[in-house]
């Protein structure tokens, strides 16, 4: 199916409504009321769009999430139809400790074109951008991967950065990293915005490695459809439980999941917008009449990627939406 319609642009009023009441919740203590103020702000902006969306990549499933849930219909039913990728808060602790990072995203692709790994939680997962895209492969050594990357990028091993997230799980995979002589970035949280970091114009980081979140490595694919980069992905099973769940669902644990794997279609779009300041986004900044936004929009079709900051008045923006952005 074709889609001649760019979403992107509502995509990404629903990542600033979000963005905009879940950063009053910056630094408060509670993820769990950030994510709410998120989940209903990003849910009522995106069930006024024309599109017949399914939630498959969401809060969970129906019993455990109001909102936003796994198999939810969203959009006003029109046409096109699409599946509905969400994070409205990627970085709940970032948020509510009041660190950076922490964004609210969104993408969209035909109809039956994103995987859901049903019961799996996380993917040991290898992401870089265009100019190292072909270069990587999850099952080669870790240092084999770094040199690789490095020739195509040009640079000494000693200049690659790596991106890795900080888990105990993770001891060994920086202990090889560092024998190749090469740099390591440490994110506390949000692998998305970590598997974008080698997209980025002016990158600061080349590699993305370790093991983070399934529905995670879903959204970052659908990005990487749009910067041409390259992400490959194992499921990887936290326990025998999770284990033979995949093995009944018919899953092969040593499968190599490719960006296309990831996301079969190839009309997708991703908008995401900054909550708590970020090397990736700038966040919500409150004015006292309003608050600017920093969002970044992406087609894969066009290959566009776009950063767009927005002023937000609170006087018109409440008049027209019915949401309060004035209060927490």
């Amino acid at each position: 199916m074709k889609l001649e319609r760019n979403l992107g642009f509502d995509l990404q009023r629903a990542t600033e409504a979000a963005a905009l009441r879940s950063a009053r919740w910056m630094g408060r203590g509670d993820k769990n009321e950030a994510d709410g103020a998120a989940v209903d702000a990003m849910r009522f902006a995106l069930e006024s769009m024309d599109m017949d969306g399914i939630v498959v990549i969401g809060e969970g499933e129906k019993d455990e999430a109001p909102m936003l849930y796994i198999g939810e219909r969203i959009g006003n039913g029109n046409p096109p139809e699409v599946d509905i990728a969400v994070d409205p808060v990627e970085g709940t602790t970032l948020l509510a400790q009041g660190m950076p990072g922490a964004i609210a995203v969104v993408a969209a692709a035909e109809r039956g074109s994103l995987f859901n790994p049903p019961g799996i939680v996380y993917m040991d997962k290898i992401a870089v951008g265009e100019s190292a895209k072909g270069c990587i492969d999850i099952n080669a050594p870790v240092a084999e991967n770094i040199r690789n990357v490095a020739k195509a990028l040009k640079k000494q091993v000693e200049d690659v950065t790596v991106v890795v997230l900080d888990r105990p799980r993770h001891n060994d995979l920086v202990a090889q990293i560092r024998e190749t002589g090469a740099r390591i970035k440490v994110i506390l949280h949000g692998d998305v915005a970590g598997s974008l970091m080698p997209s980025m114009m002016e990158a600061p980081a080349d590699i993305l490695m370790g093991i983070g979140g399934a529905p995670e490595s879903v959204i970052s694919a659908c990005a990487m459809k749009c910067t041409n980069g390259e992400i490959q992905c194992k499921l990887w099973p936290r326990n025998e439980k999770e284990r033979q769940l995949a093995l009944t669902n018919g899953l092969d644990l040593d499968k190599v999941y490719t960006t296309d794997d990831l996301v079969q279609g190839e009309n997708v779009f991703w908008a995401a917008t900054g909550i708590t300041t970020g090397e990736f986004l700038k966040g919500v900044q409150f004015l006292g009449w309003g608050a600017t936004t920093h969002s970044l929009v992406m087609r894969s079709a066009s290959g566009t990627v776009r950063y767009i900051e927005s002023r937000h008045r609170w006087d018109k923006l409440m008049a027209i939406s019915g949401l309060r952005f004035d209060e927490r």
